[in-house]
């Protein structure tokens, strides 16, 4: 699918073999499956293949089973236009964080996110303030599975180390990050948690624009939370 996003026309089985690099009987078998399935047809007559509006049918009956909020939209696009800069709703996926709202700034060196963007969740803003909802056993057990690296300068690299930011996170408010894993970005993010649902709400964009400002952009998403927040409902 983030092929045909990206390419917007129909396309040979040839041309998608050679974008992905698979043996051409394979994606003829894959094509053919997709295609009885209802996937995928022909526009026209041996010029390529084009999804079906089915994938849009079922991707709307996957979210309205767990719909967000309408309200969090509204929280990340006032965010980001207050800001200028790149603001996210962000869940937990295992070992990662993964964006499931995203409202990107218009400036033209910013932050690049899109729905589904993945970030290892304890190298990040946005996944810390993921784990700040986990109990100390489940962090644990998330820990067990971590392959820690060295993505920038400032990478927590041991169980420790994440532990001690995120303790350090709780006395200052906020989550930040200083190209902990992205070079040169910086981000501010606060837990969202709504209902059973732990998620997170960060902003993030270039260090030499957003990096002075952070406690400020910290202060600003939770007060818009707030202001946004029903009063009355765990939504």
């Amino acid at each position: 699918m983030e092929f045909f996003a990206h390419t917007r026309k129909p396309a040979t089985l040839a041309e998608i073999a050679d974008h992905f690099g698979w043996p051409r009987s394979s994606t003829f078998n894959l094509l053919a499956t997709l295609s009885e399935k209802g996937y995928l047809y022909e526009p026209r007559p041996r010029a390529g293949f084009y999804p079906t509006p089915r994938w849009l049918a079922m991707a709307r009956m996957i979210s309205e089973v767990e719909p967000l909020p309408p309200w969090t939209h509204t929280l990340v696009a006032d965010l980001s236009a207050e800001t200028g800069e790149t603001a996210s709703i962000v869940a937990p996926a295992g070992v990662m964080a993964v964006f499931i709202d995203v409202v990107e700034s218009k400036a033209a060196i910013r932050y690049f996110a899109t729905i589904g963007h993945r970030v290892p969740i304890h190298a990040t803003a946005s996944g810390r303030a993921l784990l700040l909802q986990y109990s100390q056993e489940e962090r644990d057990s998330v820990y067990r599975k971590i392959e820690f690296k060295q993505y920038g300068p400032s990478t927590p690299i041991s169980i420790e180390a994440v532990e001690a930011e995120l303790r350090n996170s709780i006395e200052r408010g906020y989550c930040q990050s200083f190209g902990d894993y992205s070079r040169d970005l910086a981000g501010a993010a606060i837990p969202l948690p709504i209902g059973d649902r732990r998620l997170s709400v960060v902003v993030a964009g270039p260090e030499f624009r957003i990096g002075p400002k952070v406690a400020e952009v910290a202060a600003l998403i939770a007060r818009t939370v707030d202001r946004l927040r029903p009063k009355t409902t765990a939504a």
